[in-house]
């Protein structure tokens, strides 16, 4: 299918606590200044409803798909703004009564789920004076293809640690737009970020829209942030680098056109090219 026009687009940085209702109240003023923008697509970062205290508080307040507060929550702000909404990451209830699923769910303007994802690849970190090991509480996804419709086109979807495997964004095929909630730590943030999101952008020649955590947390951890849109020719369109805010921009098809048709890599594509 041929997609033309743009659409704007925003992405929310927030500093998330350890109390759901105060996070909720956060989200939403945010999600208001967002939409106040004229932005159409909204995301929220991962973990935007809780950075708790242990690794194991998510446990406390996962949600059954299709009911619980926060799902009530999402589903209402995306029919309130008329916006779809990306709602970063939530606990889902898994088989595995010691872990959750973290899960991405994109609500439709109309509150409806449009899509979800199951975060897949779970990171671990062994740093001088850090440590992190996903695995311990949370339940990777079933091996998929994540990548669902907008009306601007084909957009792709990962969360986080799924940003350093290039193959499963390429395996989600011709898209316009890849979205990516994130809690990146400071220490890697620091040395990999903006080199591997304007990397995804420039070997599937999309925009990429990256909402993170991004700032000292109530728990004590510290996230990188620079939430940010970056262009298919790898160029930062708009960027918040600490604290809560919104970035927001436009995202053209014409202008993934023009990068396609001048520097024609996904069409020269050998190795891998589906057959």
């Amino acid at each position: 299918m041929e997609y033309t026009g743009s659409m704007r687009v925003a992405a929310i940085q927030m500093v998330s606590g350890t109390r759901v209702d105060e996070n909720l109240v956060r989200a939403a003023a945010l999600i208001r200044q967002a939409a106040d923008t004229g932005a159409r697509l909204v995301v929220l970062p991962e973990y935007f409803c809780l950075l708790g205290r242990q690794p194991t508080d998510k446990r406390s307040i996962a949600e059954t798909a299709g009911q619980g507060p926060i799902q009530d929550f999402l589903a209402g702000q995306a029919r309130q703004h008329k916006i779809w909404l990306v709602g970063g990451s939530v606990p889902l209830v898994s088989p595995d009564p010691g872990r959750v699923y973290n899960t991405c769910l994109v609500f439709d303007p109309d509150g409806r789920v449009h899509a979800r994802y199951d975060k897949l690849h779970l990171f671990g970190f062994q740093g001088a004076h850090e440590s992190y090991d996903e695995s311990l509480t949370i339940r990777p996804g079933p091996v998929c293809n994540p990548a669902f419709d907008l009306p601007l086109g084909r957009t792709g979807l990962g969360i986080c640690y799924d940003l350093r495997f290039p193959e499963f964004f390429r395996a989600q095929g011709d898209v316009q737009l890849i979205l990516l909630p994130a809690a990146f730590t400071h220490t890697t943030g620091a040395a990999h970020w903006d080199i591997l999101l304007r990397a995804r952008a420039i070997e599937n020649q999309c925009y990429v829209l990256a909402s993170a955590q991004g700032g000292q947390h109530e728990n004590g951890r510290q996230t990188w942030g620079h939430t940010m849109l970056v262009d298919p020719w790898g160029a930062i369109v708009d960027c918040l680098a600490t604290g809560p805010g919104v970035v927001a921009g436009q995202v053209s098809v014409e202008r993934i056109q023009a990068v396609r048709q001048s520097l024609p890599a996904l069409q020269d594509q050998v190795i891998g090219r589906a057959t």
